[in-house]
C-alpha cells in the first residue's frame, strides 16, 4: 500500500464512519474503483481505532460520567441506580452482539461477505430501511394534519431490551454495506427514540466493540505483513476527519432527517449493481490481496 492511498482510504474512513453509508463497504468500493488492492478487515478495523478515537474526545464527558458511575456502582448500591451507572451496563449488554458473531462469522467477514453483489444488495435494502424509520419519527415529531405529536424516547428511557435490540443492530454491520451508524440509528428510531438519542447511543456504543476488533486485528497484522507505516497514516487521517464528521452530524440529526443518505444509499446501490451486472466491474474486484 502507497502513501497515497493511505491518506484516500484514510480520508474515506474519517468520511464515512459516522455516517449511515457504511465505511467498509467505502473502503471496499474505494480499492475496487481506483484498482487498488482491498484494503482487507484488518487495516478497516485498525483504521477505525482512529475514528473512536474522535467518539472518546469528542464525548468525554459522557464517557467519563459513564465509566466513573459504573465503577462505583460495582461497590456502592446507592450508584446503582444512577443513571450512567445504567448507561455503562447497557453498553456491555448491547456490545455482546457483536462480540459473539465477530468471532463466530470471522472467516465470512474476511471472505464472502466482501462481494460487491452483497454490498450493493445491503446498501439498498438498509437504505430502504433507514428511510422508512426516519418518515415514522418525522411523522411522530411533526404529528400531521389529524393527529398529535408522540413523545419520543430519550436515553433516559433505555431498557435492557433496547439496549440488547440496538446490539443486535450493530452486529449487523459486519456485513460491508450495512453501516454501524445506520442499523443502529435505525433501530433506535423503530423503537421510538429521538435521532439524536438514537445517534448518541449509536456512538457510544461502537467504543467497546471497535477498540476490541482493533485490538484483535493488531495481534493478528503484527505476525503478518502488514504496511505499519501507511496504516498508521491512514489511522491518523481518520481521527482528524472523524472528529470533524462527529460535530457537523450530531448538529445535522438536529433539524434534518436522514433522507439524504437514503437516497444516496439506494443510488449507489444501484450503480453498482449495474456495475457489476455489465461486466464493468468484478464482483471480486481487488479481492486476492489484503
Amino acid at each position: 500500500m502507497s502513501w497515497f492511498e493511505s491518506f484516500i482510504l484514510g480520508l474515506v474512513q474519517g468520511l464515512t464512519e459516522f455516517l449511515p453509508i457504511s465505511s467498509s463497504a467505502h473502503l471496499r468500493l474505494t480499492a475496487a474503483f481506483a484498482g487498488w488492492s482491498d484494503p482487507g478487515p484488518a487495516f478497516t478495523a485498525i483504521t477505525q481505532i482512529g475514528t473512536e478515537l474522535a467518539v472518546l474526545i469528542y464525548f468525554r464527558k459522557d464517557i467519563v460520567n459513564i465509566v466513573s458511575a459504573w465503577f462505583r456502582s460495582l461497590f456502592s448500591k446507592e450508584w446503582r441506580g444512577n443513571h450512567d451507572a445504567q448507561m455503562g451496563w447497557l453498553v456491555i449488554i448491547g456490545s455482546l452482539p457483536i462480540g459473539v458473531l465477530g468471532l463466530t462469522l470471522q472467516h465470512a467477514i474476511e471472505g464472502p461477505f466482501r462481494d460487491l453483489r452483497l454490498i450493493a444488495t445491503t446498501l439498498v435494502v438498509m437504505g430502504v430501511v433507514l428511510g422508512f424509520a426516519d418518515r415514522r419519527a418525522a411523522r411522530d415529531e411533526s404529528g400531521g394534519r389529524h393527529r398529535v405529536a408522540n413523545q419520543r424516547k430519550t436515553l433516559k428511557e433505555l431498557s435492557i431490551r433496547d439496549g440488547l435490540i440496538f446490539g443486535v443492530c450493530q452486529a449487523m454491520a459486519l456485513v460491508p454495506g450495512v453501516s454501524r451508524s445506520g442499523a443502529t440509528i435505525s433501530g433506535g428510531l423503530l423503537m421510538g427514540y429521538t435521532r439524536e438519542a438514537a445517534a448518541r447511543y449509536s456512538f457510544l456504543l461502537a467504543v467497546p466493540a471497535v477498540l476490541a476488533s482493533g485490538a484483535f486485528e493488531l495481534k493478528d497484522a503484527s505476525e503478518g505483513h502488514t504496511a505499519w507505516g501507511p496504516t498508521i497514516f491512514a489511522t491518523v487521517i481518520a481521527f482528524f476527519i472523524g472528529y470533524v464528521v462527529i460535530a457537523w452530524f450530531m448538529k445535522f440529526i438536529s433539524t434534518k432527517s436522514f433522507m439524504p443518505f437514503v437516497i444516496y444509499r439506494i443510488l449507489l446501490g444501484i450503480a453498482l449493481f449495474a456495475l457489476v451486472g455489465l461486466g464493468v466491474l468484478s464482483a471480486h474486484a481487488a479481492e486476492s490481496a489484503g
